[in-house]
């Protein structure tokens, strides 16, 4: 039977578990903020997160799932192609995996972009319509539903300084590039209702995720498993005392 574990030991296992599951997720910033580009656009997406004491140099990053031989903490993209398109993911020395951000790369003259894409009332709602290559472009409209809401003589981002359900729908931009008029493809915006305020039980449940649960199984069967095996032989050597 190999050495039993003493109980201090274990438990210092599942304290380090529970410290390791509660490292805060790296944050992915794109900069700039859009996640929709056009082929030849520059991208840089950074990772914030804490590192070791002396060494940034720790960053790991993933496209689709594939590790990305960068450990700097931004990843820089000078032209920006289709295969470059996809979930990015980052992760620092002291920091757990950040959530996915997705990065599509188009083929297109225009593009319309939007720093997100659902936005809950009462948001500010931030349009562009960008050209390949910074074309310059004149008369520049927006649409929602096929209906003209904004018209430029020059190029200008459209904004919506606050958010309401009707402004949910389906928006476009075009626009003339040279003696060319031309359009974006449509994407869905959609606009939630204001979130209800947080329940008082909410309150009172610490902040422990699956994700910590999941952690900490193999060290909790690990520390029964232990305390069972203390129980037998307890109850081995009380047995052997009674025969003497």
């Amino acid at each position: 039977m190999g050495q039993l574990l003493p109980p201090m030991s274990l438990l210092l296992l599942v304290a380090a578990g529970m410290r390791a599951a509660d490292l805060q997720k790296a944050k992915l910033l794109l900069d700039p903020i859009w996640d929709r580009v056009l082929r030849r656009d520059s991208v840089t997406l950074k990772c914030q997160g804490a590192h070791p004491t002396g060494n940034s140099s720790t960053t790991q990053w993933w496209h689709n799932d594939s590790l990305i031989p960068n450990e700097a903490p931004s990843y820089f993209i000078a032209a920006a192609e289709a295969p470059d398109s996809g979930e990015y993911r980052c992760q620092t020395g002291l920091s757990a995996l950040s959530d996915p951000v997705r990065l599509d790369v188009h083929t297109s003259w225009l593009l319309l972009q939007a720093p997100q894409w659902v936005f809950q009332e009462g948001d500010p709602i931030r349009l562009r319509c960008h050209s390949w290559m910074n074309r310059t472009m004149h008369k520049v409209q927006y649409f929602q539903n096929g209906i003209g809401r904004m018209f430029f003589h020059n190029n200008s981002e459209f904004h919506i300084p606050k958010a309401a359900l009707k402004h949910s729908g389906s928006y476009f931009c075009r626009g003339i590039i040279g003696t060319k008029n031309e359009s974006s493809e449509a994407v869905n915006i959609a606009v939630q209702g204001v979130r209800n305020s947080p329940q008082m039980t909410s309150l009172l449940i610490p902040n422990f995720s699956l994700n910590n649960f999941y952690f900490l199984i193999p060290l909790l069967l690990l520390l029964v498993q232990q305390l069972h095996l203390s129980q037998h032989s307890f109850y081995l050597g009380t047995k052997s005392c009674s025969a003497w």
